[in-house]
């Protein structure tokens, strides 16, 4: 009988060992851990660099299908990097104009052409000289993801700033 009482007091002081001191979720609602990886820590980038516009400040924006107004997602970014070439004033930059595969080459140029002008517009509405911005339109020539398929079409209508230290 003593035998068989022993690997219970060993599973029971096995378990004892496991036991976690983090607080019990009372709550009735499950957590949800969310890890996210944004490459480099901002505190490994120099100030000012390609990637600190990049990754701090944010190098594109995304339209709608078929659109070329800005949203107040891309907005609210154009204004993060208007105020980062004013505090860089020798930085000149390059909105390109991007669209998704659908439709004909000529339209889709057309169509990047119109929402690089209007990030740049914008831009230089916040205070960016239009003497330091140039545009350009690559169309549907230069996905960023390769894709029949909403995802990558959404991702594929962008406009994407592209400093030029001088």
């Amino acid at each position: 009988m003593r035998i068989a009482l022993l690997p219970i007091a060993a599973a029971a002081l096995l378990l004892a060992a496991c036991e976690s001191d983090k607080p019990t979720n009372t709550s009735g609602v499950t957590p949800t851990t969310t890890t996210v990886s944004k490459g480099p820590t901002s505190s490994s980038i120099r100030s000012g660099s390609i990637e600190d516009f990049r990754v701090n400040v944010g190098d594109r924006v995304f339209f709608g299908y078929d659109k070329f107004d800005l949203s107040a997602d891309a907005r609210r970014t154009l204004e993060r990097q208007a105020s980062w070439l004013k505090q860089y004033a020798s930085v000149r930059m390059a909105v390109e104009g991007h669209a998704d595969e659908r439709g004909t080459r000529e339209y889709n140029l057309a169509l990047g052409e119109r929402r690089a002008n209007a990030a740049k517009d914008y831009l230089v509405a916040l205070g960016v000289p239009a003497s330091r911005l140039t545009t350009v339109s690559y169309g549907k020539e230069r996905p960023s993801v390769v894709g029949s398929n909403d995802s990558a079409w959404s991702q594929n209508r962008r406009g994407v700033s592209v400093p030029a230290v001088q």
